[in-house]
């Protein structure tokens, strides 16, 4: 009976813990996966950039556009040829993109809806590998320049070192190919600094 008794209270101790977490999160606009992730990384590299800067941005900010050109240029100095396959998205395209997979037999491939992305503020980047033919891939697994190492895992600690976040490292909704930079700020702080910006 005493092991029931602390077992019940393990669980509900555990439950508590992610009822917290899951508040935290929502309550500052946060995925599940931001609140373990995003901020050690920002802090790393410790940018200042104002809310505004990056709303009234059209396209990548300038930031996200060096630190993706540095990762190319980088990962091709380790044998490793990249494509960006999409940057700074519209709510518009990202409300298509979140209806794929949902209105039709195709793919899930976000979980964002319009204003909910990084992407539409101009702070992520998706990529994909190019093979011996120039074609993009999306395979984790090739080796391209026979290192025995993924190429796709080699080019995501290249952009870690860079200051991005990684989708991969997400446990929730794993996304390869989608790096970002936040800037320590929520969805939720951009989505109303839009706003207020209307």
């Amino acid at each position: 009976m005493r092991h029931l008794l602390k077992l019940s209270l393990f669980l509900l101790l555990c439950l508590l813990i992610f009822l917290g977490v899951h508040y935290f999160s929502e309550r500052n606009g946060l995925s599940f996966e931001d609140v373990f992730t995003n901020s050690s990384t920002d802090a790393k590299f410790n940018y200042h950039v104002e809310i505004d800067e990056i709303i009234n941005n059209e396209g990548l900010h300038p930031i996200v556009e060096e630190k993706t050109e540095q990762l190319i240029k980088y990962s091709s100095e380790e044998g490793i040829e990249i494509i960006i396959t999409d940057g700074y998205r519209s709510i518009e395209e990202q409300d298509k993109l979140y209806k794929q997979g949902r209105q039709n037999s195709e793919q899930v491939v976000t979980n964002a809806e319009g204003g909910q992305s990084y992407h539409n503020y101009g702070l992520a980047v998706d990529y994909a590998l190019l093979n011996e033919n120039g074609e993009p891939i999306w395979d984790i697994h090739y080796d391209g320049n026979k290192n025995g190492e993924p190429d796709w895992f080699e080019v995501a600690d290249i952009a870690k070192e860079l200051g991005f976040t990684w989708g991969g490292d997400w446990s929730r909704f794993v996304d390869y190919p989608h790096l970002q930079m936040t800037f320590g700020y929520s969805i939720r702080e951009l989505k109303q600094a839009a706003r207020n910006s209307d």
